[in-house]
C-alpha cells in the first residue's frame, strides 16, 4: 500500500470514528445533565468535518504532477492544516463562551453514569490519536498530524470533563458547574494545541529549513554511489507527503560532461530507491577543484 493510500485510509478511519463519538456524546450530555459531554460532542462534530476535509485533502494531493503543478498538488496538506486548525479554534471558542453561560447558570449535577462513559471516551480517543499519528509519521503527512492531535485535544477534554463530573459528584450541591470549568479549562488546552499543529504547517508552505536529519541521510547515501565524491548544497521542500531535493554533487574535475550526467542520473536513482518519499530530485554537479 503506497502512502497515500494509507493516508486515506486512516483518514475514513477518523472519520467512522468521530461520527460515533459525536452522537455518543451529545446523547450521553443530554441525559446526563453535563455539559463538558455536549461541548466534547460539539468538538466532535467539528472533527467529523475536519475529518472530511483531510480526507478530501490527501485525495487532491494524490493527483499527479502536470504543467500547472510540476511538483505535484501536495501544497494542499498544509492549506488543509490551517482549515483543521481553524475549525480547532472556532470548538475552543465555541466551548469557552458556552461554559461561561453555564457557569453563570443553575443546573443539575451531571449523573454519575456520565464518567463510565467518558471513561471509554478517553480510551478510545487516545489509541485513535496514536494510530492515526503513527500513519502520519509513515506517511509525512501534516494534514494527518493535524488530524491526530484533533484527538488527543477531544481526549483532553473528556479528561477535563471527567474529573468536572467527579468534583460535581462528590462534593455535591454547589459544585454543579465543576465540569462547566472543566470545559472551559478545556477549550484553553485546545487553543494551545491549534499552535502546535499550525506552527510546522506554516514552516512547510513558507519552505523553512525543517529537515536536517533528512539532509544528512540524502548526503551520507549520496557518497556511496562510485564516482560521486561528495556534496556541497542540499535544499529541501516539502510538498504533501514528499520531499523535493535540491542537491550539488561533487565528481572528478576531469570526467567527461557525459560521464557527469550519467552520475547524476546514477545519484538521483539510488536515493530513491533508498530513501522513502523523495519527489523530484534536481542535480548539479560541481567539479571538485572548484568545491568550497
Amino acid at each position: 500500500m503506497s502512502t497515500e493510500q494509507t493516508a486515506i485510509k486512516t483518514a475514513y478511519f477518523s472519520i467512522i470514528g468521530n461520527t460515533l463519538l459525536a452522537l455518543i456524546k451529545g446523547l450521553a450530555g443530554l441525559f446526563g445533565n453535563s455539559y463538558a459531554l455536549i461541548a466534547d460532542a460539539i468538538e466532535s462534530t467539528a472533527d467529523i468535518f475536519s475529518s472530511a476535509l483531510v480526507f478530501l485533502g490527501l485525495k487532491y494531493a494524490k493527483k499527479p504532477a502536470d504543467d500547472n503543478h510540476p511538483y505535484g498538488h501536495g501544497k494542499i496538506e498544509p492549506l488543509i492544516t490551517f482549515i483543521v486548525v481553524a475549525f480547532l479554534v472556532t470548538s475552543a471558542t465555541v466551548i469557552a463562551y458556552e461554559s461561561i453561560e453555564h457557569i453563570q447558570t443553575p443546573h443539575k449535577t451531571p449523573k454519575p453514569w456520565t464518567l463510565v462513559v467518558l471513561g471509554c471516551i478517553i480510551l478510545w480517543k487516545e489509541v485513535s490519536f496514536q494510530i492515526v499519528l503513527k500513519k502520519s509519521k509513515e506517511t509525512h503527512s501534516s494534514s494527518l498530524k493535524a488530524d491526530a492531535w484533533h484527538h488527543r485535544s477531544d481526549a483532553i477534554t473528556s479528561v477535563m470533563a471527567f474529573i468536572g463530573i467527579s468534583i460535581a459528584l462528590i462534593f455535591g450541591e454547589g459544585y454543579e458547574t465543576a465540569d462547566d470549568w472543566a470545559a472551559l479549562l478545556a477549550s484553553i488546552f485546545i487553543l494551545y494545541n491549534s499552535y502546535l499543529i499550525f506552527r510546522p504547517a506554516l514552516g512547510e508552505i513558507m519552505d523553512e529549513h525543517l529537515y536536517d536529519d533528512l539532509i544528512l541521510e540524502i548526503r551520507e547515501k549520496s557518497i556511496e554511489v562510485p564516482g560521486i565524491l561528495g556534496t556541497e548544497k542540499c535544499y529541501i521542500r516539502k510538498s504533501g507527503m514528499r520531499y523535493h531535493v535540491d542537491l550539488h554533487a561533487i565528481v572528478d574535475s576531469n570526467i567527461t560532461v557525459k560521464k557527469g550526467h550519467d552520475l547524476s542520473h546514477k545519484l538521483k536513482d539510488y536515493l530513491h530507491s533508498e530513501i522513502l518519499n523523495l519527489g523530484n530530485i534536481s542535480i548539479h554537479i560541481e567539479p571538485n577543484d572548484c568545491s568550497l
